[in-house]
């Protein structure tokens, strides 16, 4: 396997720049929350939010306003039914962080389209938070643009299956959580499915046959036509590589650049299966307890001699919780650190290891000493308020959104609670991550029956430009192996792999990796084939062998433009702001 001549470079810079990374890492850790979005912001996240979306009329056209801080906001009208443009219209709301360069000028690129992930996830969101790192990260010849996707966050029409946010709040959050078979759970989830796509079909039946990844992708290429340009360009995590992958198979000749980061297995998301996702899940757990009896105690709160020994005290956390919950209380709030606050807090933090590791180590070191309160404040919800929100239905709604994107997209599935029991042993049985996982497909049971005349394969396409799929080496719900297996089907494809743990290239301080992003879109320039990029730091203490690390230093000097990279992903890499608890 060729490994990048950057690497061994880059580990060793890693100890010049600790004190940097520390920082950041100190600076948001306990910032850290596990809802996809944090309620208590008012420019980003939607809850009384300052900017008001219904200011902006909708156009077949781009109209930009200003919005937020120095961002651009538009909507765009697109049909509702493609197969019926002349018909009822949905409206994609966008933001974006314009180019330095006038569109008019010659250094000017166009617009580069990023999606966070989901289904569900909100790249007006994306943007307004990150769009500064995502902007430095490919140079500033284009527009970073995100958009949210139709049904979704301040696109119209919304799906909402509840009339209310009062009445979505006391129904209880459809989201990922933990299956405990002791309770009876997978019953109780089984008839909580029934029941909310029951309010789908009587609520939404006509808006919702149009949610799909399909319409996605051709409001994608109505969104770059209304640029004035011809083929997309875009940069997709997670959910979005199921987007990208889609865009790529239906318009094979309209692709300028594309970038998939986190790639999921596109057929196991389209046959609603979600069987391939953990399988290197416990690879991410296993460098937890690996780091942790590296770093020492004094770098690792949760430490023990061995790994082992680290995973033997987990597993005794979990027993012990599960049998009897902590009771907190925090200065503003209350509650329980039980079973599935434990667990969940544990799954998230895999997904950004570099940001999560060490505030989890603490968490779990107070926990294990009967002191819940600093675990409990990391995965603390904003309590709900009803004199918000209401008068801006369905901003928040990410959840039943994932809902009827990924259950539009998929096959039917059977409706018995006898298969579902079947499919959640089944995935129990592979991964004990299954206990939360299954609750996706979950979600399924019961969806309303719609026409399935979306596209939904193959996936494979002669593209106008190569594509470029990115994925890591312990990634815990996108395997490295979907990416390869992906890159099968589109011929010139190149994968380029990143040494590291975490949910996409954005999980860690890659130079290497960013670089080559900001090549491809700038010159189109693709890595070697089998590729390796390695990652600076390490999760727990940079402390080490710094004196080695000045002795060895080869003299390596980065540019400015370098410089600009490696902050943007380092900040990216530790910041809490990331997407953490939709599944992809």
């Amino acid at each position: 396997m060729a490994v990048s001549p950057q690497k061994t470079m880059l580990l060793i810079f890693a100890a010049l720049i600790s004190p940097f990374i520390f920082k950041l890492s100190s600076g948001n850790i306990q910032g850290y929350v596990s809802s996809f979005y944090k309620k208590d912001s008012t420019v980003s996240f939607g809850t009384c939010a300052k900017f008001s979306w219904e200011s902006i009329p909708p156009s077949d056209h781009l109209i930009w306003h200003d919005c937020y801080t120095k961002r651009e906001c538009a909507r765009l009208s697109v049909p509702l039914n493609y197969t019926d443009p002349q018909g009822e219209k949905a409206v994609i709301a966008m933001t974006r962080i314009p180019s330095r360069f006038p569109a008019n000028t010659p250094w000017y690129r166009g617009p580069i389209l990023v999606n966070p992930g989901g289904p569900g996830g909100s790249g007006v969101d994306f943007v307004v938070d990150m769009g500064e790192e995502l902007s430095t990260i490919v140079g500033p010849q284009f527009d970073i643009l995100g958009f949210d996707p139709r049904g979704v966050g301040r696109s119209v029409p919304r799906v909402s299956f509840f009339e209310t946010a009062a009445e979505r709040a006391l129904w209880g959050p459809i989201s990922l959580h933990v299956l405990d078979t002791s309770r009876g759970d997978v019953a109780r989830e089984w008839a909580r499915s029934k029941v909310v796509n029951e309010l789908a079909r009587e609520r939404q039946l006509d808006v919702l046959r149009h949610m799909n990844t399909d319409h996605t992708a051709r409001d994608m290429l109505r969104i770059t036509e209304a640029h004035g340009r011809e083929r997309l360009q875009y940069w997709g995590f997670s959910y979005g590589t199921v987007l990208g992958a889609t865009f790529a198979a239906m318009f094979p000749d309209e692709i300028e650049r594309m970038i998939i980061d986190g790639v999921v297995d596109v057929e196991d998301y389209y046959k609603t299966l979600w069987t391939h996702n953990l399988l290197d899940t416990d690879k991410t757990m296993q460098i937890f307890f690996d780091g942790c009896a590296a770093a020492g105690p004094d770098d690792c709160a949760f430490y023990a001699p061995t790994p082992e020994d680290i995973s033997r005290n987990l597993t005794s956390l979990y027993n012990a919780i599960r049998e009897k919950p902590v009771p907190v209380r925090t200065k503003h709030s209350y509650g329980l650190i039980d079973y599935n606050r434990l667990r969940m807090k544990v799954f998230n933090s895999l997904y950004q290891p570099f940001a999560s590791f060490p505030g989890l180590a603490r968490g779990l070191a107070d926990l294990a000493a009967g002191n819940g309160r600093p675990l409990f404040e990391m995965t603390e919800k904003t309590p709900f308020q009803c004199n918000c929100d209401e008068g801006l239905p369905g901003i928040d709604v990410t959840s039943e959104a994932q809902a009827a994107i990924l259950c539009n997209d998929g096959d039917d599935i059977p409706e018995s609670l006898e298969d579902f029991q079947k499919y959640f042993k089944h995935l129990t049985e592979k991964s004990s991550w299954g206990e939360l996982w299954s609750t996706i497909r979950a979600e399924c049971i019961g969806w309303p029956k719609v026409p399935k005349s979306h596209y939904q394969g193959p996936f494979v396409g002669n593209t106008s430009y190569p594509i470029l799929l990115i994925g890591n080496t312990a990634d815990p719900v996108t395997p490295l192996r979907a990416a390869k297996k992906t890159s099968e089907g589109y011929p010139g494809s190149v994968v380029l792999t990143q040494d590291s743990p975490g949910h996409s290239s954005l999980a860690a301080p890659s130079l290497c990796t960013q670089k080559y992003v900001r090549a491809y879109f700038t010159d189109g320039r693709l890595p070697d084939k089998d590729t390796v990029c390695g990652v600076i730091g390490s999760l727990f203490s940079q402390s080490a062998d710094k004196t080695a690390a000045h002795q060895m230093f080869l003299g390596h000097k980065l540019t400015s433009d370098e410089h600009e990279i490696l902050a943007a992903i380092t900040s990216l890499s530790m910041s809490s702001r990331l997407p953490v608890s939709h599944p992809l």
